[in-house]
């Protein structure tokens, strides 16, 4: 009998959070020998498999986009020669954090696969870059190049696949839903919340974004919104979260004497399942430049502690159509503060509020860590 070679795997993950430790923790059951690289690590409900070997990379910066480009950029090339010197005999799975790590396999020979949460050279065009600037150019080349030598394309939606189809055949790329990262996220009621009790919001309507409050970010809409309800004092505007525009929501707040505000940092991990359940409506926000490619992973667990969802959004963005899949609430675009005004009014105690709530705890059932398991099973198909 005759010793098969080693199976081995190197993750490259500049930002490693429980999507990725879900997926790594897959393969390392079926590989010999797996490593990541990674920035940093995020442990949620699930640690990652101490089979794992682990080799630190410079990490993700928060900061501005310059200083972020070059976090990126040096981190690339440090990926670069792990993988032309360390790892030349793994197969290599990329995340797209840092963006450009993936070019290094414009030059390595390895044989590697490819998870795209995010579609560059197309982000940049949040930085004003357009299709005709040379550094577009040679990723759109790069691009082509790169999916078509791809073992494996992966995406986590049907917009962002699309996108990718000017770069390879759509039907190269799998589209694998992603999931919540919380196992136990689940209704709450009001009465049993601690997270309610102890910020004393019982009895409130809430109104609730938790997220990054960043500088494309439409926050502004929602301390409008809170702004034209502020005689309801039933409703309660909660705004949980960091970010460049926090102190112009402190100052909105304050300017207009908004009592029907709270804000607050981020929750610690123990309590987010309980903050989340706080909302009887939870808001999504998507920029416009993205909308129709973006879907934020909180979402799926919104789903599961069964909250409806009121995305201020474009109308032909990725979050709206899920929306509208699964009837779980309704999109607004970011001028529309009357009619998102209305809407907290007249949806509230409603029927209609109440099947939304259930159609989220149903809905969350398709996006489950079962999906972390489809990476490897389609990574592993024979293609005919």
């Amino acid at each position: 009998m005759t010793d098969r070679p080693l199976k081995k795997m190197v993750f490259v993950n500049q930002s490693t959070g429980y999507l990725s430790i879900d997926i790594i923790n897959q393969f390392a059951r079926e590989y010999d020998v797996v490593h990541l690289l990674y920035g940093e690590i995020r442990v949620q409900d699930f640690e990652l498999d101490p089979k794992v070997k682990l080799t630190r990379i410079i990490k993700k910066s928060r900061k501005f986009h310059f200083t972020r480009f070059f976090a990126w950029f040096f981190s690339s090339i440090q990926i670069f020669f792990l993988l032309l010197f360390r790892f030349r005999k793994y197969e290599i799975f990329y995340f797209s954090l840092p963006p450009f790590a993936y070019l290094s396999s414009l030059v390595l020979g390895n044989r590697f696969s490819i998870l795209m949460f995010d579609v560059y050279p197309d982000v940049l065009k949040m930085l004003g870059i357009g299709r005709k600037n040379p550094v577009w150019l040679f990723w759109a080349w790069a691009n082509r190049r790169l999916f078509a030598k791809a073992h494996r394309v992966f995406t986590i939606g049907d917009g962002l696949a699309s996108l990718m189809a000017q770069y390879v055949q759509r039907e190269k790329i799998h589209v694998i839903p992603l999931w919540s990262g919380l196992t136990n996220v689940k209704p709450v009621p009001q009465e049993e919340n601690p997270f309610v009790l102890d910020h004393q919001m019982n009895g409130k309507f809430i109104v609730q974004y938790s997220g990054n409050i960043g500088g494309t970010h439409n926050i502004e809409t929602l301390v409008e919104v809170a702004r034209r309800l502020k005689k309801d004092e039933s409703i309660l505007f909660l705004i949980i979260g960091r970010g460049l525009k926090v102190p112009l929501v402190e100052k909105m707040v304050r300017d207009f004497d908004l009592t029907n505000c709270k804000i607050l940092p981020f929750q610690p991990d123990d309590l987010i399942r309980y903050s989340l359940a706080a909302a009887d409506i939870s808001v999504v926000l998507i920029e416009d430049q993205i909308a129709d490619v973006s879907v934020p992973s909180k979402i799926y667990n919104i789903l599961g502690v069964g909250s409806s969802i009121l995305a201020i959004a474009p109308e032909n963005s990725e979050v709206n159509r899920l929306i509208q899949k699964y009837r779980i609430g309704s999109c607004f675009n970011k001028n529309q503060v009357d009619e998102i005004s209305e809407y907290i009014q007249g949806i509230r105690g409603s029927t209609e509020l109440h099947q939304h709530r259930q159609n989220a705890i149903n809905a969350s059932q398709h996006f489950t860590m079962a999906n972390a398991r489809q990476y490897l099973e389609v990574h592993q198909q024979e293609i005919g």
